[in-house]
């Protein structure tokens, strides 16, 4: 098992970050590892889910083994050195930033990295983007910054000319039925005719497998 699992038909991503992972272990940047990245890739392609299982394998002892403390900690927000940013507004204010900065100042608690993940980079307002600028720019000890955002013009340039760039794809129809019955148990008949309806949407492909009231209002 591996925190890259679930990151279906992305292949090109997942090495790349393991290289990164690998560097990482002596604690300093690389040319493999740096500390700011942006994911981006359209709805259903598991930008968010690679951040997040980058920063699983930054604090994992083992890279991303999927099943320890450190791992699960991560995933669910727990862990003391990663911050998952996520919001429900229609933007991420200066206020929210700079509360975000005070959290992150301090240098890892448990050693190694300390890993910040937003989800959604591109809704930081104008004010907000420049004070997450000036803390790329000056970044902290050991300290990674993983945004998200549909595309690359999403992010202020500024932002953006200080990452490093991993674009993710819409996977295709056979991969996610491929994981839908390998992972979840569903026929191979279901299997495909989630994956074909929901275009490459791994979530909303296993949603509509196991949810038989959907496929029938769907029908």
């Amino acid at each position: 098992m591996s925190v890259f699992d679930n990151l279906v038909g992305q292949e090109h991503v997942v090495e790349i970050i393991q290289k990164a992972v690998a560097s990482a272990r002596n604690g300093e940047e690389t040319q493999e590892m740096t500390h700011a990245w942006v994911f981006t890739g359209p709805p259903g392609s598991g930008r968010s889910s690679a951040a997040v299982a980058f920063a699983q394998a930054l604090v994992c002892p083992h890279d991303g083994c999927g099943t320890c403390n450190q791992c699960k900690s991560a995933a669910n927000g727990a862990h003391p050195d990663v911050e998952i940013i996520r919001t429900e507004g229609l933007s991420i204010k200066i206020d929210e930033v700079r509360e975000l900065l005070a959290r992150v100042a301090w240098a890892p608690s448990m050693g190694g990295w300390r890993v910040v993940v937003m989800e959604d980079a591109d809704r930081l307002t104008e004010s907000a983007a420049n004070a997450l600028l000036k803390a790329i720019e000056e970044p902290g000890n050991r300290t990674v910054w993983l945004l998200c955002a549909p595309t690359l013009h999403d992010v202020l340039p500024t932002i953006r000319s200080r990452c490093r760039h991993l674009q993710l794809v819409t996977p295709s129809a056979i991969a996610v039925a491929q994981v839908l019955q390998n992972r979840d148990g569903i026929s191979p008949q279901m299997a495909d005719f989630a994956a074909r309806v929901s275009q490459g949407h791994i979530g909303r492909a296993r949603y509509l497998a196991t949810n038989e009231s959907v496929r029938n209002t769907r029908s």
